[in-house]
């Protein structure tokens, strides 16, 4: 199996724990993870590190205050950015996932940023939610699913 690269970029995540779990799947997968401020802990917390065991030192993590300084830095093309959304019309097995994206996740009870969401709405993804009485999913458990599922798409279509 090829090494995956792509990115996975959190705007402002507001739980440690799941920062942690997140980062032990960045870990797993030999991913980048991005990290947009503001962010709702200390990112040497013990919660975080706890999440993350000792993986936490293993993971490249980078960090920008705000969603423009990060588009400067890194400078992606625009069909390489994938946000994560519960409104978005496509979801992510419809979506033609490739190397070099960034699979872009909001804070736990906001989501995304409206503004972000309104410039990038060709951009924007989800996960079905089948069950109409299930308001969103965990960002863990949503990052790591679409880690694996963009892994499925490079590795082994």
């Amino acid at each position: 199996m090829n090494k995956p690269n792509f990115k996975i970029v959190l705007v402002a995540p507001e739980i440690p724990g799941n920062t942690g779990s997140i980062g032990r799947t960045c870990a797993a997968l030999n991913l980048e993870l991005i990290l947009i401020h503001p962010l709702g802990f200390d990112i040497s917390e013990k919660a975080v590190r706890r999440a993350g065991l000792d993986y936490w030192d293993s993971i490249k993590i980078s960090e920008y205050q705000n969603f423009g300084e990060f588009l400067e830095a890194e400078k992606p093309n625009k069909d390489k950015l994938f946000f994560f959304t519960k409104t978005a019309e496509k979801n992510i097995f419809q979506e033609d996932i490739k190397e070099d994206s960034y699979l872009i996740f909001g804070s736990e009870s906001k989501g995304l940023p409206k503004d972000i969401l309104t410039k990038y709405t060709d951009n924007t993804v989800s996960f079905p939610i089948l069950n109409e009485s299930i308001r969103s999913l965990n960002l863990a458990s949503i990052v790591t699913a679409a880690g694996y599922e963009v892994i499925r798409k490079i590795n082994f279509s």
